[in-house]
């Protein structure tokens, strides 16, 4: 039997519709949508040339008058693996390393200032397969290969780089985390964020690779803004999305690996309701394609043992503190979204909805601490009348 052909894009599906439908159903379910920007020509021709996608939008923002505008162009960039599973582990991450690349450019064409990649993207997405070997070639060192190539890009374009990758720590027995580096416009690392949540989900059985991350929620302050990174999972945990708002975030990154069985219909609710409850920029990054291991696995839910996990969706777009949000890129190509904002949106927000004005810090973690004791007990009042 035959896999059923992917939808290229929601959007390909609304655009469908009568013109003059059109953009009211994108206003009822992406607010009030961005401009789209230009693209050079000669940009179109290299995407076009070598098959990738290149979308670019710009954020409305009220002009104030007593601070400047603090324009930044965001960019994310999604892709599929290019060597199959099976060939050398130096192949395989050449190859994403000079797809990456070529990507990169693309954005830094377009004037990126603060870049983010997909989670994992030195490599195929094998956490699926529970094997170590060999897998675990792919972990590097903070200031690894991976780094010190990206390192020269950001200097090249002026541009921040989040950089997530399979972190080898060496310095406490060679321990592995799922990691993003945050690499500064002057090739220097600013700093790392590990994976603070960890699923055991169906095929996402990562914790044989690495556990929950020890770096809390920072908040990387660099000539472009304040920046988080809420890696893949965490976008569940509505705490995690909180608390790097409370650690002043402006633009949070969520790189990301999910499939479309497991999790679309959660894709573009979650990253959106953080840019909301927040008031600050979110970028969700997802990787495409589908990846065929030399082994088959099981998930432990009843299916049959399988080699792969199904079909990432890309998918990849960016919210504003309004909520308002860009389309999404393709669910079945390699491609480079650009968004123009303005960071003054955030307390433009905040002023006019209030929520960190009328939130009961106090009082949530007073009923957080309660929760977590061994003798807690949930505050439910019982009808008296029910037997």
């Amino acid at each position: 039997m035959s896999k059923k052909k992917e939808v290229a894009s929601l959007e390909s599906l609304l655009r469908k519709l009568p013109e003059e439908d059109q953009a009211e159903a994108f206003r009822i379910l992406y607010g009030d949508l961005p401009d789209e920007l230009p693209i050079p020509a000669e940009l179109k021709k290299d995407a076009a040339k070598h098959n990738y996608d290149v979308a670019a939008y710009k954020f409305h923002c009220k002009t104030e008058q007593r601070r400047p505008a603090r324009i930044v162009r965001v960019g994310v960039i999604q892709n599929q693996i290019v060597a199959p599973t099976s060939a050398p582990v130096q192949e395989q991450f050449d190859a994403l390393l000079a797809r990456t690349e070529q990507l990169i450019h693309a954005a830094g064409a377009m004037g990126v200032n603060v870049l983010g990649l997909q989670e994992a993207w030195t490599m195929p997405f094998a956490f699926c397969t529970r094997e170590k070997e060999p897998w675990l070639e792919f972990a590097e060192e903070v200031d690894g290969p991976s780094t010190r190539a990206l390192a020269k890009l950001a200097r090249r374009y002026n541009m921040v780089i989040v950089s997530p990758i399979l972190e080898r720590d060496e310095a406490h027995g060679g321990t592995i985390h799922n990691t993003a580096v945050v690499i500064s416009n002057h090739g220097n690392i600013i700093g790392t964020h590990r994976k603070n949540h960890i699923p055991r989900v169906g095929d996402f059985n990562e914790s044989t690779y690495y556990m929950e991350g020890n770096t809390g929620h920072p908040v990387f302050q660099t000539q472009f803004g304040k920046v988080g990174v809420n890696i893949c999972y965490g976008r569940h945990h509505p705490l995690n999305w909180l608390m790097f708002g409370i650690n002043g975030a402006e633009i949070v990154f969520n790189p990301s690996a999910t499939v479309g069985a497991l999790s679309e219909p959660l894709w573009p609710i979650e990253a959106r309701c953080a840019s909301i409850a927040n008031n600050y920029f979110t970028a969700s990054i997802n990787r495409i394609g589908t990846e065929t291991f030399p082994n088959a696995f099981t998930s432990g839910d009843g299916q049959k043992a399988h080699n792969d996990f199904g079909h990432f969706y890309g998918s990849s777009y960016v919210s504003a503190p309004n909520g308002s949000r860009t389309p999404g890129l393709s669910r079945v190509k390699d491609g480079v979204l650009v968004s123009e904002i303005d960071l003054n949106h955030c307390r433009q927000v905040k002023d006019k909805w209030g929520f960190q004005m009328t939130g009961r810090w106090e009082e949530y973690a007073d009923a957080l601490t309660e929760a977590t004791e061994p003798d807690f007990e949930p505050q439910v009042i019982v009808d008296a009348g029910l037997d």
